[in-house]
């Protein structure tokens, strides 16, 4: 008989369409600005995928979660899952100290494995709640629901983790350890990248369906090779007609300075010629300017460096309702050789079925990686 903990921070990841850089004390707010439900939809998206790719012993399987938002509202009442075992009630406003508990409960009631939904804060809760109750290597597989997502328990996509949760109880893969990183929020918000090493997880090692940490590329200096980007970019794409839509990062970031543009490295922003006309926009925001354009138009991406990917992770403002108006041919991966050496696919989960599946049939996206340079790397949608 295997026990498996289910989990879910229920505020994780609000704050993403809103532009908000993360949810630690934003839920009330986010949702009083009309936020949806990211984790709970996504923890039930895994439930039932692995249903259908699970092939042998539900009967084996006995889960183990909290009675209410942090647990079973989102779990889906199929007869595969119906040997639950409730053990923490969850209502109203959740906080750390409520994750902390649910952990302790459901470690005690004697599991082999815990998934949970959420962001990087989630992460730390969760590890730390673990290391408090005497099991610091209890495997974890992280389904990526928040905002930051930065380490590397975390599967790509709801999908992928039901397929690492599937792989491990057959016995198909083994644990192994990785870093557990987040972002310091507050100074997230105010633009300033602070990635710190919090602690080590241990989860199913599998190189296709998990993400893998961030890497934060060093180089001494690219300088000539963002000149030779900004001068392709500016000589390409920038003219009175087109809208571009400008991603997160450094990178693209720096190319705007070149071009006189003041773009926010954690934020989207939009240009058309030699004008900003958006900064640091939200899911509405970059609706609202792409309807009103009636020209050209064409969208920025930095991939992040070691996962690869290029949409769903730090740039949920880019909506599947975004980018069906932008189109996947007007996507155009931004990427600096030291950053590509990192890259071998570019990762796409933008949360919609349908779109993911239509990126995975184009098999390939162009990018940029130079003055008149550009090369085709495959996409990988999990």
């Amino acid at each position: 008989m295997v026990r498996v903990g289910v989990l879910a921070n229920p505020d994780a990841g609000l704050g993403g369409r809103l532009g908000l850089k993360g949810s630690d004390g934003q839920a009330d707010f986010a949702r009083s600005k009309g936020a949806e439900d990211r984790s709970g939809p996504r923890m039930k998206l895994m439930l039932q995928h692995f249903a259908k790719i699970h092939r042998v012993g539900f009967e084996e399987i006995e889960w183990v979660t909290s009675r209410g938002r942090m647990g079973s509202d989102w779990m889906p009442m199929e007869s595969y899952i119906e040997s639950i075992d409730y053990v923490h009630e969850s209502s109203g406003t959740t906080t750390a100290s409520d994750t902390h508990l649910a952990v302790k409960n459901i470690l005690d009631s004697g599991i082999q494995i815990l998934v949970y939904s959420g962001g990087d804060g989630t992460t730390r809760d969760i590890v730390s709640a673990l290391d408090t109750a005497g099991f610091p290597s209890m495997p974890v597989i992280g389904v990526p629901s928040g905002v930051k997502m930065h380490s590397g328990c975390f599967a790509s996509s709801p999908r992928a983790a039901a397929e690492v949760l599937s792989a491990w109880i057959v016995g198909d893969l083994l644990v192994s350890s990785t870093e557990v990183l987040d972002l310091d929020e507050d100074l997230y918000r105010e633009g300033k990248w602070v990635v710190r090493l919090y602690a080590e997880a241990f989860s199913p090692n599998s190189p296709r369906w998990m993400q893998g940490s961030k890497e934060l590329i060093q180089t001494e200096s690219e300088d000539e090779i963002i000149q030779g980007l900004s001068d392709h970019i500016e000589q390409s794409f920038v003219d009175d007609n087109r809208l571009i839509i400008w991603g997160s990062g450094g990178t693209l970031r720096s190319i705007g300075e070149n071009l006189g543009f003041d773009l926010t490295t954690l934020g989207i922003d939009a240009t058309v010629g030699n004008g900003q006309v958006g900064t640091d926009l939200d899911e509405a925001g970059l609706i609202e300017i792409l309807t009103k354009h009636s020209g050209k138009m064409t969208l920025l991406l930095s991939p992040m460096g070691g996962q690869g990917f290029l949409i769903g992770r730090g740039n949920l403002q880019l909506s599947p309702e975004v980018i069906k108006i932008i189109g996947i041919d007007n996507v155009l991966g931004v990427v600096t050789p030291s950053k590509l050496l990192s890259v071998r696919a570019l990762r796409i989960e933008t949360g919609d079925e349908t779109l993911d599946s239509e990126f995975s049939s184009r098999k390939y996206l162009k990018i940029l990686q130079g003055y008149r340079t550009t090369r085709i790397l495959p996409v990988s949608v999990d």
